[in-house]
């Protein structure tokens, strides 16, 4: 989901980009992931004939229409954690969670 979400939020990334949003997924992951993602017809993989390689990744239409479901799923997310937070405020590893 992640992926999908700075895509769509975004647009376009090279590979580089992408992996440097998430500092904890290895090279191989976000490989196997965005060619999952392409398969599904959910990523667009663009190449383009320089030297050196150029890909870039782009949501396609239907990627683009699982946005609102990504938005409200963050959306629920960041209210639930506020309100976690309102009723443990102690709670130091819910803190780092949220503040993420």
């Amino acid at each position: 989901m992640l992926i999908l979400w700075h895509l769509g939020r975004e647009g376009t990334k090279r590979f580089s980009e992408q992996k440097a949003l998430m500092p904890g997924i290895t090279q191989r992951m976000l490989v196997n992931q965005l060619r999952e993602l392409e398969e599904d017809l959910i990523v667009h993989r663009e190449v383009y004939p320089v030297v050196p390689s150029k890909v870039e990744y782009s949501l396609t239409e239907y990627g683009k229409s699982l946005m609102p479901i990504l938005e409200s799923m963050y959306q629920w997310g960041k209210n639930y954690m506020e309100t976690v937070l309102g009723q443990h405020p102690e709670t130091t590893e819910t803190k780092e969670v949220v503040n993420k």
